[in-house]
């Protein structure tokens, strides 16, 4: 029985492409319309794990991943960093010349802003990178072209106009890996976790005092409307240590003192954060 991994996105895609990076080429890919189907189908144990986006180096946080967080029973387990590499890709026979309108996922539009600029195409939002190459090859569109990966264009058949059009080099996706089981400890971890604080002066300083004063590194804080109370916030907070480790252990039990809600979304392993 091969292992199963839900992601967004049509075969292609980046998410699966950080599949094969952290489990191997030897798994079952499931595609999925939304992050949402993937988080679903990992709680319906439709599959094994799912791999879904939460920041990219350039244009920040996935915020539907950390707003589906908050609501699901699925654990964060593994974490993976992968370099994205845009291509713009159209069918064998179309020039860069003749490109009017580029399709993609919103986020590779915007690591791309200037390049397709620079072209004076117009672009045009879609669910997904390969997604687009996709529909570009059963459509047969002659005057359009897709933002995706390379091997969106080995897989579809398709040709490469350019390669590396991102605006920045170091342009990084960083991925979690979740599951309904946790996963098994290891020393080099990090952990995840949401919190919400009183409305009251001093309580958010207080409770990353927590993590301070036991000498814990916090890597990421992202904040997140309740959407239950006007400029009240879901604080989520990424850092080094597991849950099962003395001091991470003092510092959640001090966090709680401070903190209206706590939810521990995991530990995992942590990815290499060689960026070179």
């Amino acid at each position: 029985m091969h292992t199963t991994v839900a992601f967004q996105g049509e075969k292609g895609a980046y998410s699966e492409e950080a599949i094969f990076h952290f489990f191997g080429e030897n798994v079952q890919t499931m595609p999925c319309k939304s992050i949402r189907d993937v988080f679903k189908n990992c709680e319906a144990r439709v599959v094994d794990y799912g791999v879904v986006p939460v920041e990219n180096s350039i244009e920040g946080s996935v915020f539907e991943t950390y707003d589906m967080f908050l609501s699901s029973s699925v654990k964060a387990v593994g974490e993976i960093i992968l370099r994205i590499r845009h291509c713009l890709i159209a069918l064998p026979d179309v020039s860069l010349s003749e490109v009017e309108t580029v399709y993609s996922h919103p986020q590779a539009l915007a690591q791309c802003r200037g390049y397709l600029q620079s072209l004076g195409v117009s672009v045009e939002v879609t669910y997904d990178t390969a997604g687009s190459v996709k529909m570009i090859k059963e459509r047969g569109l002659r005057n359009a072209a897709a933002v995706a990966s390379e091997r969106a264009a080995e897989i579809y058949g398709m040709k490469i106009l350019a390669k590396g059009i991102e605006d920045y080099g170091h342009n990084y996706t960083r991925f979690l890996v979740i599951s309904v089981k946790e996963a098994q400890y290891t020393p080099n971890s990090k952990t995840s976790i949401i919190f919400s604080t009183a409305h009251k002066p001093g309580a958010l300083y207080n409770a990353l005092g927590a993590f301070a004063r036991n000498g814990i590194n916090l890597t990421k804080i992202e904040s997140r409307p309740t959407r239950q109370r006007p400029w009240e916030y879901y604080f989520f907070v990424d850092f080094e240590g597991h849950q099962e480790d003395e001091h991470v252990k003092k510092a959640l039990a001090e966090l709680a003192s401070y903190t209206s809600f706590i939810k521990v979304l995991g530990s995992y392993p942590r990815a290499s954060t060689d960026l070179s």
